[in-house]
């Protein structure tokens, strides 16, 4: 491990080391490595980690040690410990908690009608329908924003309003990065908009770890969702007199899918809202363990006002590894009145599980909701390989985890029947969304358990044990 190298090039370092993610990050190792003199060795790493980059075997942690610039390193024992316990606890505590849904999951399917799912319809296959695709180039010109959005139209006989489905992609993702998702719904008989938001996109990464731009605005936390309501109202304009369009969007049903901070922004065009004091508050303690905390504490610095970002057309959303802890809490999710899905990897290390999806999930008061957990799911399970993320931001494949193609499946067929129940108000997909059909699919060792109901003290009872 410690002579591992990180294919990462010296202009990215760079980039990231100052920028104020980066240095947030350095100065909590900096607690941990300190200099001779006994002080925070923030300054010291982020020479090291430029130097080791630009040497010729490459950032590992090693090198790093080596280009240290003094004498010798002195580890903050005391809170190198602290840390180890903190992270100890929390994984008990997180195996604790996956199987409290496990129990949760076994007593619902107990509980539900017997269904032979072998001789229903096979959801993990594509649909009956043939779709056609087409590229937009959308400009909202009050925010000065170039809007790229794949548009799938699925061909069906005659003219059909069907359900329009957004899908919102994290940071350096694009609109290539859920295209699988896009083209399996599609094939389902939904319209599908894959937009590409420009300030988290690849290409803005790009361009930023190139130092031909800066890193993402904290403003971006109101953006996303804004896009994808300016998007929907495009197409609402498009449908008037576009011939291709015309009669084909059912604009008032409309599904938000999005992963990691698109997850964030589904659940704020679903009602959730940002909740100041408590990010404040939050974001004060230092929490070492929770990565997404750098990224909601960035929306502290707006200002406190009340952001218009619910969107009335929006009827369900699926928020998959989404951040929501400190930028919602229970006040802000308990806004929410649609239903709602959140997706969690149990193996996530980017939005962890307990804190992003699962004690959330506990906060929802929509009478529909299902929070799905993927055992030894991560962060980048649902990805495809081969995107322009993965290519801009090497992912080591631990991090990746094992078998991402199953999680893709799950992402896929969970989708189908989640929005033909509720956007094409189909009842006869209701036996899908269920601890029993998620038990049918599952495949190790991502296995697959949903659940409808989860309290608070089921979550307290699995720790105290």
């Amino acid at each position: 491990m410690l002579s591992r190298r990180f294919e990462v090039s010296p202009t990215l370092v760079s980039q990231f080391t100052y920028s104020p993610l980066g240095e947030t990050v350095i100065h909590r190792l900096g607690e941990i490595f300190q200099t001779d003199s006994r002080q925070n060795g923030f300054y010291a790493l982020r020479s090291a980690m430029i130097l080791a980059a630009t040497d010729p075997e490459g950032l590992t942690v090693l090198n790093v040690l080596r280009r240290f610039p003094s004498r010798s390193v002195r580890l903050n024992l005391n809170r190198s410990l602290n840390i180890i316990h903190s992270s100890s606890e929390l994984l008990e505590q997180r195996e604790a908690i996956v199987g409290a849904i496990q129990k949760e999951a076994i007593a619902e399917s107990s509980a539900q009608s017997p269904v032979d799912f072998s001789q229903q319809p096979d959801l993990r296959q594509k649909g009956a329908f043939h779709w056609q695709q087409q590229t937009l180039t959308l400009e909202d010109k009050s925010r000065h924003r170039r809007l790229p959005v794949d548009l799938y139209l699925p061909q069906l006989p005659g003219k059909q309003l069907v359900p329009v489905i957004v899908i919102s992609h994290g940071m350096a993702g694009d609109r290539t990065t859920f295209a699988y998702l896009a083209q399996y719904l599609a094939s389902h008989g939904f319209a599908v908009a894959v937009v590409e938001h420009p300030g988290i996109s690849s290409q803005r990464f790009q361009q930023y770890f190139a130092g031909l731009a800066s890193s993402p605005e904290p403003m971006e936390s109101i953006n996303q969702p804004l896009d994808v309501k300016y998007v929907l109202d495009e197409l609402q304009r498009r449908s008037q007199s576009d011939l291709v369009l015309q009669n084909r969007l059912n604009l008032q049903q409309v599904g938000v899918i999005g992963h990691s901070h698109g997850g964030y922004a589904a659940l704020t065009l679903a009602g959730a809202t940002i909740n100041f004091e408590l990010l404040r508050r939050n974001c004060e303690r230092d929490n070492f363990l929770n990565m997404s905390l750098l990224v909601q504490c960035k929306t502290a610095g707006l200002p406190r006002i009340n952001y218009p970002l619910r969107d009335e057309r929006v009827k369900a959303i699926i928020a998959v590894n989404s951040l929501s802890s400190s930028i919602f809490g229970e006040r802000g999710l308990s806004q929410i009145q649609v239903p709602v899905m959140l997706v969690a990897g149990s193996k996530d290390v980017v939005t962890p599980a307990v804190p992003e999806q699962i004690r959330p999930f506990t906060r929802l008061t929509t009478p529909e909701r299902y929070l799905v957990l993927i055992e030894n799911g991560t962060h980048f399970s649902v990805l495809p390989e081969g995107t322009s993320s993965s290519r801009i931001i090497p992912v080591p494949a631990e991090m990746v985890g094992p078998d991402p193609a199953i999680a893709r499946s799950y992402l896929s067929t969970l989708s189908v029947a989640f929005v033909q129940r509720h956007l094409a108000n189909r009842p006869d997909y209701h036996s899908y969304l269920s601890a029993s059909y998620a038990k049918f699919v599952s495949q190790p060792p991502l296995n697959l358990n949903l659940v409808q109901s989860l309290t608070t003290a089921q979550l307290e009872q699995a720790v105290k044990r």
